[in-house]
């Protein structure tokens, strides 16, 4: 739709208040006719010298993205674009000074320049006017201005799940996260994107995360809730949070922009150990009653190898996981051997970068394989780094009785979920048996909610710092767990950078990341649907090998 209007002066025999005026009352004249067609107000010059008022283009309008349960969490809004054309405008300065007022962000200085710039038609002036900012703008009734209608898109949850969703930039193309690994999908329109979050896990999740960094005084953080047998990820948070609405204010460097879950890796330290003991376990390098003599100084290569406190006797291979001996895990290793242990974590997925639908997904940092030590050090965690979306997809194997899915953050209820088997399901059996045991008597008492079965184990890593070593007073200190343990349905992962690192008994897992753990599974898993239990309960059996009440913090 167009309306000509003949008699608007643009010849400059007219002051620029008195054109103002004319501007304000020819469109007030005709908007109500105009509003009613859905069309856009611009004040476009005519072939003949006269200007116009034009419907101009809209831009498409990008999918919604919801979660598994239809909650909105991306979703495009009509907003509109100030332009300026300057061959229709006497004076330039009266039009900045009134823009200026209303929008304080301009800048005078540069707007009066593109204002006079009579070699242009159309010159940008701001974006993302709101419905009621643009109805502000048109009762000016300032001469040359022209507002297009375009969608931006908004976040209605602000934080939640940022990190996941990614934003948008300017010209409308996902530049991070879902927004960008499906952003050919989002711009085609159509039905929302079903991700596989649930928002109220994934609002715990980052309730608790932030909770922890605050009482244990942690650098940041990251987490991840995920249904084991689809391998569906339910809640993953970082912290720092990004609030996608506010993206363009942050610098490319801002901690916030980096997924931790995904784009991070760690020396996650002894939560390796199930997984070393799975290896031996399944290649018959071990038997489950088999007695480790710990109590001695133990080295490799010359490089010794230590427990944070002394066995007083010989302990057993479960012993050795829920009493977390890093002895007795490097020994398991020598009798394993670097070239098995090497097949079963390539074959958890711990030696290449997770195939999880966002990117940036990060690679593995792996361990010189030419060295005894580093066989050693890497069968508890340490000397290896990876990501915590690739560590808990590993570790879900224990939960699937051997069989390991590759974790999604789409939901498809149609979906053929492909399992890989990559240990006997006797193993998986087994070495959850022993992660219930840590539970019940081990390093992770914490962990022990009531009404639910969890199983899992603890991690303490000092902080690698790069070619510089590592950090003399920084941990990375985690949790991985499996609940109800009798029934595994879900795998969560707690993963805090430099918990208070000014107090040694604050830095260690087992008062860090395992009630954190705690209180959200027990938070979430009335809302997962997981029935509370009674277990009978019974005096820990404290091994007599193991000193009474000392457990290591790794």
């Amino acid at each position: 739709m167009a309306v000509e209007v003949p008699w608007l002066s643009v010849d400059g025999s007219d002051d620029g208040s008195m054109n103002a005026r004319l501007v304000s009352m020819l469109l007030l004249s005709v908007f109500a006719v105009l509003a009613m067609s859905g069309a856009q107000l611009a004040l476009q010059p005519a072939a003949t010298g006269s200007a116009v008022l034009s419907a101009p283009i809209i831009a498409d309008r990008r999918a919604d993205i919801v979660d598994r349960n239809g909650r909105l969490l991306a979703t495009s809004v009509t907003l509109y674009s100030l332009k300026a054309n300057p061959q229709l405008m006497m004076n330039g300065e009266l039009v900045a000074d009134e823009l200026v007022a209303m929008f304080p962000d301009l800048n005078r200085e540069r707007l009066v320049r593109r204002l006079s710039d009579r070699t242009k038609r159309e010159v940008p002036i701001k974006s993302g006017l709101t419905p009621r900012q643009r109805q502000q703008v048109f009762e000016l009734g300032l001469e040359g201005i022209i507002l297009r209608e375009e969608f931006g898109r908004a976040y209605p949850n602000g934080s939640l799940a940022g990190h996941v969703l990614g934003f948008v930039g300017r010209e409308g193309d996902g530049l991070d996260g879902i927004e960008y690994k499906f952003n050919d999908r989002l711009l085609a329109g159509g039905s929302p994107l079903t991700l596989s979050l649930d928002a109220n896990v994934q609002y715990i999740l980052e309730s608790d995360l932030a909770t922890a960094v605050g009482n244990y005084n942690a650098q940041a953080g990251a987490g991840v809730v995920m249904a084991t047998d689809t391998g569906e990820v339910l809640a993953m948070a970082s912290w720092p949070p990004i609030d996608p609405n506010q993206y363009s204010d942050m610098a490319g460097s801002d901690p916030r922009r980096l997924n931790r879950a995904v784009r991070a890796v760690y020396e996650l330290g002894s939560v390796f150990k199930p997984l070393t003991v799975a290896a031996a376990l399944d290649a018959n390098a071990i038997r489950p009653d088999d007695i480790f003599d710990v109590s001695g100084p133990y080295s490799v290569d010359g490089s010794p190898i230590s427990d944070t406190h002394a066995f007083s006797a010989p302990i057993t291979v479960s012993e050795i996981v829920s009493s977390s001996s890093n002895i007795g895990t490097a020994m398991i290793a020598s009798r394993l051997g670097r070239a098995a242990l090497d097949r079963a974590f390539e074959n958890y997925g711990l030696f290449s970068a997770a195939a999880i639908e966002l990117n940036g997904s990060q690679a593995p940092l792996l361990p010189n394989k030419s060295s005894q030590i580093s066989t050693a050090t890497m069968s508890y965690g340490h000397g290896i780094s990876v990501s915590p979306i690739a560590f808990l997809g590993a570790y879900s194997a224990l939960a699937n009785r051997g069989e390991r899915v590759t974790p999604t953050l789409l939901y498809d209820p149609e979906r053929e979920v492909v399992r890989e088997r990559v240990m006997s399901p006797g193993t998986a059996d087994q070495v959850m048996a022993m992660l219930r045991q840590t539970v019940t008597s081990g390093t992770a008492t914490l962990a022990d909610v009531n009404g639910y079965l969890v199983a899992g184990k603890t991690g303490t890593a000092e902080k690698s710092l790069g070619s510089e070593g590592y950090s003399e007073i920084e941990n990375i200190s985690s949790f991985a767990a499996i609940f109800p343990s009798d029934r595994p349905q879900y795998a969560v992962l707690i993963v805090l950078d430099s918990p208070n690192a000014e107090h040694e008994t604050g830095r260690s897992a087992s008062v860090t990341a395992v009630p954190t753990t705690a209180r959200l599974i027990a938070r979430i898993a009335p809302i997962l649907g997981v029935p509370a239990r009674r277990e009978p309960r019974r005096q820990a059996d404290v091994p007599s090998s193991i000193l009474a009440r000392e457990r290591s913090a790794l």
